[in-house]
């Protein structure tokens, strides 16, 4: 990950503490980088000096480093969806929860950037050592080698639609595929969620699953069924002889998955199956 000379991380929130205090803010001990200004407009609480706070670090207008107790939307190295605040003759400004905009310029735009529209990018510190974004996800991600274990759970970002499946950003390094037809509810660009890691490929393609495969999935999905029940009364009508849109639309589940849960269930002996659907016992 991009850093700055010392400990302290460009574009990150830090552990730091407070060295001084003056009239408009703090000063706060940034090692190599010396002594970084937490404006009082940064923070909403009295501090004192040997005071530790977790401080993000970025540059203002004049690109002196900067500190703020405020937190952003997004930090370097996180893949999210971002509003358009302006169009300028640099690039584009996005709304990332501070002051001061983020910019995606013209040549880190896949297509011309509109004001008020939102876009999927990936944040990154430039050779100038400014904190920028890319909607270039193809040029920034996938530059690392993989190194995931199977049924690792991992953070992902829905990046795209294809033919085959959801195209998903993974901790914001790698690319992994989510197939369609492993997939049973609505995803849309941008959504950030939990997966596993399937199927690492030869060529370091990464198949991806929203449940851990095996005995735990179940679990997961036996508990969620347990939860619907408590909540209307221990009994429901929905059981194996349900449309498989039904079970889709309310476990975000296939049947077959479905049919093994309860089946877990009627041998733990939590549920009874009845002529007209399952009951806790």
């Amino acid at each position: 990950m991009p850093r700055l000379r010392g400990l302290v991380e460009l574009g990150k929130v830090n552990q730091l503490d407070v060295v001084k205090e003056v009239d408009f803010g703090y000063y706060l001990d940034g090692d190599d980088l010396g002594e970084i200004l937490l404006p009082n407009s940064a923070t909403e609480s009295m501090l004192e000096v040997g005071d530790r706070v977790a401080a993000f670090i970025y540059k203002d207008s004049e690109d002196r480093l900067i500190a703020t107790l405020k937190t952003p939307k997004a930090q370097v190295g996180d893949v999210t969806t971002l509003h358009v605040n302006a169009i300028t003759p640099i690039g584009a400004f996005l709304d990332w929860g501070l002051d001061k905009d983020l910019l995606v310029p013209f040549a880190e735009q896949t297509q011309e950037m509109i004001e008020g529209n939102s876009y999927v990018v990936l944040l990154y510190v430039d050779v100038s050592n400014r904190i920028v974004a890319s909607t270039k996800l193809d040029k920034r991600l996938h530059r690392e080698p993989v190194n995931y274990e199977l049924q690792e759970r991992v953070e992902i970002v829905i990046c795209d639609y294809t033919d085959m499946g959801y195209k998903a950003a993974i901790n914001g390094t790698h690319w992994g595929m989510l197939y369609r037809n492993e997939v049973f509810k609505e995803l849309r660009i941008g959504y950030k969620t939990k997966a596993y890691i399937n199927r690492i490929r030869d060529d370091d393609k990464i198949d991806l699953l929203l449940e851990k495969p095996g005995f735990s999935a179940s679990d997961e999905l036996a508990n969620k069924i347990l939860e619907f029940l408590k909540k209307n009364d221990g009994h429901s009508s929905i059981n194996d002889k349900s449309s498989p849109e039904m079970i889709t639309r309310l476990f975000g589940v296939s049947k077959k998955k479905f049919k093994q849960s309860i089946g877990h269930l009627l041998k733990a002996g939590q549920i009874t199956i009845e002529s007209d659907g399952i009951r806790l016992t």
